[in-house]
């Protein structure tokens, strides 16, 4: 997570606060200096750091804080809010044009992920019923037009190429094209450069002109930290962008990009990509991502996230399987599929409130045991699957062998499962339908097999 090393620093603020009973003004501003230093590690623009501290700290240091039961509570409650206010006060939404296409147009520097990360929004929107187009506009960088045919193909979107003639001749032939074949929202992905030139931004202005785009949106690399608010101030000057797709937002990056580029440019993070895969993209909300900032954790993306793995058919025919206690290696494995599909372990972990970086150190956590539970099922047979009786030391070897894995992994496994099988014997009628309503938030705790 981006902010491991902030929510660190800023919870040591907040837990040498509560240790007082009574709050005094020096108690504020002492704590507000450590707050200033952990924004300024993470490399939030200075001029947003201290227009942020002072509004905490005039908000602080008022009668209703310092005279509450419960004033460092308080100040955290006001910190998360000027921290939810400074990234944008609330998601904003792609504009859709009321006539389509809607036209996006990408625009960033070579290395923020531009032309990958078209095709995770294209994909995204493409699950929500529209029917995106990918133009490749790009005709600067060697193979762009080969990367975006591939992962376009890979969300299973069509991409619309010219070859490397005029790109602006393109992304008129691209929307004509996106209207006579019924495609409702297209993106454009443009060249881009190493850094900002005036040749580059003199192209961008050209093809904006020509095309007139509903949306501008600028892929900013999260990682290059404030270089990346400094080149969202250069594109917004230049060509008025609307918004703002933050990628690599799960690597170590200090994260002060996401707090700075709305205050810097008044643009919002619309977007922004969380992993390598083409589905790790989400919306950006501001108070949610105050929350993790803060250690207080973001349940709401992690229901979400177990709602879009959720199979509400398998998950009535694991019900009536539990109820007769006939749930098999097979329906375990279902299990592990769609938690694989929340992402990783250590990021549903981080969404869990009061789990930091520093929480989990200890924690054991091995993204591993999923792949090693997986293959030793897989390298059963179906009967085996249905029946572990049947494995004995022969069976077990080759399984073992067929998987990587020792015999005592299997055994292991086999042992959790069997405990599994015990424990829902005893589940009455009432206490089943309460696991199916949690098994379809994701919540059916600890599964045998799983590292934590």
């Amino acid at each position: 997570m981006a902010f491991e090393g902030l929510t660190e620093k800023l919870s040591a603020a907040f837990k040498r606060l509560r240790g007082k009973g009574r709050l005094t003004e020096a108690d504020v501003k002492e704590a507000m200096k450590e707050i200033r230093m952990a924004l300024l590690e993470a490399d939030v623009n200075f001029k947003v750091v201290k227009q942020f501290v002072a509004s905490v700290t005039e908000r602080a240091v008022g009668s209703d804080v310092l005279e509450s039961l419960t004033p460092a509570q308080m100040i955290v409650k006001i910190v998360n809010e000027e921290l939810t206010a400074l990234m944008g006060g609330e998601s904003t939404k792609l504009t859709i044009s009321p006539k389509p296409p809607t036209v996006v147009m990408l625009c960033g520097l070579n290395g923020a992920g531009k032309t990958t990360n078209g095709a995770k929004l294209a994909g995204f929107l493409k699950k929500q019923g529209k029917r995106p187009l990918l133009v490749a506009c790009d005709t600067f960088r060697p193979a762009a037009i080969t990367q975006l045919e591939v992962v376009g193909s890979q969300v299973d979107v069509p991409v619309f190429q010219m070859g490397q003639i005029d790109p602006i001749d393109i992304a008129k032939a691209g929307i004509e094209h996106a209207k006579k074949h019924g495609n409702d929202i297209v993106f454009i992905d443009t060249a881009g450069r190493l850094h900002v030139d005036e040749e580059l931004m003199e192209q961008l202005k050209q093809m904006k002109a020509a095309i007139d785009p509903t949306e501008i949106l600028l892929i900013v690399d999260a990682m290059i930290g404030q270089d990346a608010v400094n080149a969202a101030k250069a594109f917004d000057e230049a060509l008025d962008i609307t918004g703002v797709m933050l990628t690599k937002l799960d690597g170590d990056a200090r994260g002060g990009a996401a707090l700075s580029i709305k205050a810097v440019t008044g643009k919002p993070i619309k977007f922004v990509g969380q992993g390598e895969k083409l589905d790790q993209v989400d919306i950006f909300y501001p108070d949610r991502m105050a929350s993790r900032i803060l250690g207080m954790g973001d349940v709401l993306t992690l229901i979400e996230k177990a709602q879009q793995t959720f199979d509400a058919k398998k998950a009535a025919e694991l019900e009536q399987k539990l109820r007769k206690n006939k749930f098999t290696l097979s329906d375990f494995y279902d299990q592990l599929v769609q938690l694989k599909g929340m992402g990783s372990l250590a990021d549903i972990a981080g969404m869990l409130p009061g789990v930091s970086g520093k929480a989990l150190e200890g924690a054991a956590i091995d993204e591993g045991a999923l792949a090693r539970t997986e293959a030793i099922i897989l390298s059963m047979t179906p009967a085996e699957r249905e029946d572990p009786s049947l494995l004995n030391n022969s069976r077990k070897k080759r399984i073992a062998a067929g998987s990587g894995t020792q015999v005592v992994d299997i055994n292991r496994l086999l042992k959790q499962f069997d405990m599994m099988q015990q424990m829902s014997k005893q589940f009455s009628g009432k206490q089943m339908k309460r696991m199916s309503k949690l098994g379809k938030l994701g919540k059916f705790g600890k599964m045998p097999g799983l590292p934590f």
